[in-house]
């Protein structure tokens, strides 16, 4: 299938572990340009090779921290090396902590809206004014499952990425006057096999013992609260799984799709 991503120059953040990962080596197969941005040099350095080594026209890493507010015109000024954005997947993302909204510290609420939703609203609006100028161009974001009917004890990471979902869609309303099309994926748990796809600063890295200190102290009735069922046997998506809804998204195959939320969730909304 033809994608119409050959030569294309894509934008991941967060690519440098689990869904980001998957999708930048998804765009690269498919021979596009890649932009991978993430922390993790090491992994960024691997990353680059991997892309190449699967058709990429060409990739970079650049190493940035989204939260910085002057990241995006760095990245921004990176890709227009190889000419126009065509794509934007704004991947980054992740619960800063876990807990119940009435224990929480009003100073932690901004780490969590700003990791899910400013990221992705500074780096959309850096590309935005060459998409409207080329009159083309495919922005993915990545939500959450937790957006559509919220992650127990993550309310606020869970309203940020309604946020996000809230965005896609009015975003969608305005730029599709202009040929640039804006989707969103929503996954449910996503963890991969692959002990390569981890950055140093990934939640899933199992040297940052992420989850064990965040929900250290929760007692196993609210654990069990948290989980949902899927129905097709197992717990979790693969990245590449995701990744292939994004890359399809990002295609000219979806050229009549727009302002969608498409949760990947092995049926656990049903």
């Amino acid at each position: 299938m033809d994608t119409g991503l050959a030569g294309k120059t894509a934008i991941i953040t967060g690519a440098t572990a689990n869904i980001g990962r998957a999708i930048a080596l998804g765009l690269a197969a498919e021979g596009a340009t890649v932009v991978a941005v993430g922390r993790d040099q090491e992994a960024g350095a691997r990353l680059v090779t991997l892309c190449r080594d699967l058709g990429a026209a060409d990739a970079i890493f650049v190493a940035a921290d989204m939260t910085a507010p002057a990241s995006p015109a760095r990245i921004l000024e990176a890709a227009l090396e190889f000419g126009p954005v065509a794509v934007l997947v704004n991947n980054v993302g992740g619960n800063v902590g876990a807990g119940f909204f009435a224990d929480s510290d009003p100073a932690t609420w901004a780490g969590d809206i700003d990791l899910n939703l400013g990221t992705v609203l500074r780096m959309t609006h850096a590309v935005l004014p060459g998409m409207i100028a080329a009159r083309s161009g495919a922005i993915v974001n990545i939500g959450s499952t937790a957006g559509l009917v919220g992650d127990y004890m993550l309310p606020v990471y869970s309203a940020a990425k309604a946020a996000v979902h809230g965005f896609t869609k009015v975003l969608a309303k305005e730029v599709g006057q202009h040929g640039i099309r804006v989707n969103c994926v929503a996954p449910y748990g996503t963890v991969s096999s692959d002990p390569d796809a981890f950055s140093k600063g990934s939640r899933f890295n199992r040297e940052n013992s992420f989850f064990a200190r965040a929900f250290a102290g929760t007692s196993p009735e609210d654990m069990a609260r948290r989980a949902r069922q899927t129905v097709l046997g197992r717990p979790v998506a693969t990245p590449e799984e995701v990744a292939s809804l994004a890359v399809y998204l990002a295609s000219d195959k979806a050229g009549f799709i727009t302002g969608q939320i498409y949760p990947v969730d092995g049926g656990s909304l049903l």
